[in-house]
């Protein structure tokens, strides 16, 4: 993990602009854009909790889940090589690519918690 804080279980991206001499960033993985900066580690910090509670407060009164939903798909582009032994090991194992990749992210995650 890196340049990401966590709070409430949101992410808030972290960055810097040399120009502005200040650190920002934006609640990740919502549907909305809501941004926060502050001048010190320690004020970027307040700021995005602030943020995240701003935003849980106006997603109670709109009536709205504040996590973004996902439909469970996506493309990924990976080498011809990846994906023809991905093909060949689903085909070895009697399931899909689609259930093939789906056990190989669960493994993925369930070794990052």
């Amino acid at each position: 993990m890196k340049d990401v804080m966590l709070y409430k279980e949101f992410i808030g991206s972290v960055h810097y602009s040399t120009d502005d001499e200040v650190f920002f960033g934006k609640i990740e993985g919502i549907g909305d854009l809501i941004t926060f900066e502050g001048s010190s580690v320690h004020d970027l910090k307040s700021a995005f909790e602030e943020a995240v509670e701003d935003y849980l407060k106006l997603c109670e009164l709109n009536n709205k889940q504040p996590q973004k939903t996902y439909k469970g798909s996506f493309n990924v582009r990976i080498s011809p090589e990846l994906h023809g032994k991905a093909v060949r090991e689903a085909l070895l194992r009697g399931i899909s690519l689609n259930q093939f990749i789906e056990s190989a992210i669960k493994e993925k995650v369930l070794t990052l918690k």
